[in-house]
């Protein structure tokens, strides 16, 4: 062992990479200054070949060398062609704004590539993931996984699955996923895993139908139909004038789903719906799905994080009730990309979801942590609990919280100020931060506007299609974003529909 250790010390260091580190992070702070100034546009979209073209791929791939001047370059080139999440004009999408300490966790992540699914790759990364779930089950009102080492807690087996006597509140779990389409795929295996429990084996039984209202997320209908059920096995609920869930009429919906020879898998509620951002009632849907034991997932990839605020956690009163929640860190939890948890109620439903036979991975071994590879479905896993938690730990919950109250509190207010302009329609009063609105004209007309805003770079909108009408999208998700930007951005809609026959 000496002789080895003695070979190992005799070999030459490799060359440091700081001095091409320092590039980039002076690059990227000068990148955020600018953006949080404004001053360059919001969004720049050159052609795709133009971008190849000046990105100087080809030349980089047959050469190599991208080090010192030449990196700097690129760096220089690359950040000229993103669209500037940190600009006060961007309102188009739920994607934060990333916290800056939150961002480092990617360079971490990234360079020490600890593929954390089973805990031998990544004992760092599982031990904060194993912490921000726990910190997110607290959240929901959800017991969390006792911590091994803990005197106080009840023993978790070698394998992670925490036991606990039957009479006890079910202990919670999760898993920190790439993404809130994942993480809603992974809550519904494990819905149909409690219903259908031989259906890893033998197949999705073809009497199971899905309820969830007809604005959820695509990534519903689009899990329906990789579980085998297929997207006419959606059955929508019915909603009110915001897009939310009717309660009272859930038992018709039940009744005639028997009446037809079907079996409900789950129901899906949203906290809060992607067009206009209402949130569903989660309370008597709840208490309903409790009466009939049929699974209910909640899926909260924007707006669960409203738990982390007092003043607006009564949105998803009746959380507790549910069995599943999507929770996506990369919205409003000012994480980067991607981060979204999938969080039970009882960790044993998300433990039995998946099958697997991989000796390589799976076998005796000491295990002085816990594996996630068992509840999800990627294999390789990146340490995503490390950009939740460095951004809860730059900011605090108190700070996160305040972040989440102003971002809701100027959705309102733009809300107001929009309903006082004579030729300007809004969808619903946001209960979040999505707002969306229209001025006169066709559906065409919304989206010229955009396309306007979009080649000039003034503003960065999205649109979508309510209740038959398209409007103009708002997500007002960065902490730089005024009132001030948000009537600029409605003046110059209201100049460029001028400019437009219809």
């Amino acid at each position: 062992m000496e002789h080895q250790a003695d070979e190992v010390d005799s070999r030459p260091l490799p060359e440091s990479f700081a001095p091409d580190g320092h590039a980039v992070v002076d690059a990227l702070d000068a990148y955020y200054r600018e953006s949080v100034g404004g001053r360059q546009p919001v969004i720049h979209q050159e052609r795709l070949a133009r971008n190849i073209e000046q990105l100087d791929l080809a030349t980089l791939v047959r050469e190599g060398g991208l080090a010192g001047p030449r990196l700097e370059t690129f760096v220089r080139d690359y950040l000229a062609a993103t669209t500037r999440l940190h600009h006060p004009a961007f309102l188009a999408h739920q994607v934060a704004a990333p916290h800056p300490t939150g961002s480092l966790a990617s360079l971490i992540d990234g360079f020490t590539n600890n593929a954390m699914a089973i805990y031998e790759m990544g004992p760092g990364a599982a031990s904060i993931e194993f912490f921000v779930i726990n910190w997110m089950l607290e959240k929901i009102g959800w017991q969390p996984a006792p911590v091994e080492g803990d005197a106080t807690a009840p023993a978790v087996p070698r394998d992670g699955r925490a036991a606990h006597a039957a009479d006890d509140p079910p202990i919670g779990g999760g898993v920190l996923t790439h993404g809130g389409s994942l993480a809603n795929l992974t809550a519904l295996l494990a819905a149909r895993r409690q219903i259908a429990p031989d259906s890893w084996r033998t197949g999705t039984p073809n009497d199971l139908v899905l309820f969830a209202p007809a604005v959820s997320h695509y990534s519903i209908a689009r899990a329906a139909g990789i579980l085998g059920l297929g997207q006419d096995a959606v059955w929508p609920l019915e909603v009110d004038d915001r897009g939310a869930t009717i309660a009272e009429r859930l038992p018709a919906v039940l009744g005639a789903a028997r009446a037809a020879g079907k079996r409900p898998l789950a129901v899906v509620a949203n906290s809060c719906n992607t067009p206009v951002g209402a949130y569903d009632p989660l309370l008597p849907i709840g208490e309903f799905c409790r009466r009939h034991g049929i699974w209910l997932h909640v899926d909260g990839a924007h707006g669960a994080s409203a738990l982390v605020s007092p003043t607006h956690r009564h949105l998803l009163d009746g959380i507790e009730l549910a069995d599943s929640l999507t929770w996506d860190a990369h919205k409003m939890l000012r994480a980067p990309t991607l981060c979204a948890a999938l969080l039970v109620r009882d960790h044993r439903t998300i433990d039995a979801a998946f099958q697997q036979e991989a000796s390589y991975l799976f076998h005796e071994k000491e295990q002085p942590g816990v594996d996630f590879a068992q509840r999800t479905v990627e294999c390789t896993k990146a340490g995503l609990g490390l950009k939740v938690f460095m951004v809860l730990a730059a900011l605090g919950e108190r700070g996160l919280a305040a972040y989440i109250d102003h971002e809701y509190a100027l959705s309102q207010q733009a809300y107001e100020y929009l309903v006082g302009q004579s030729d300007v329609k809004c969808a619903a009063r946001p209960e979040g931060n999505i707002l969306c609105f229209r001025v006169a004209g066709s559906d065409t007309k919304q989206l010229r506007i955009r396309d306007a805003l979009n080649e000039e770079g003034s503003f960065y909108l999205s649109s979508t299609v309510f209740r038959e009408q398209r409007y103009l999208r708002m997500v007002v998700i960065n902490p730089e974003t005024s009132l001030a930007d948000i009537e600029r951005c409605v003046e110059r809609v209201r100049e460029i529909a001028g400019g437009i026959r219809d």
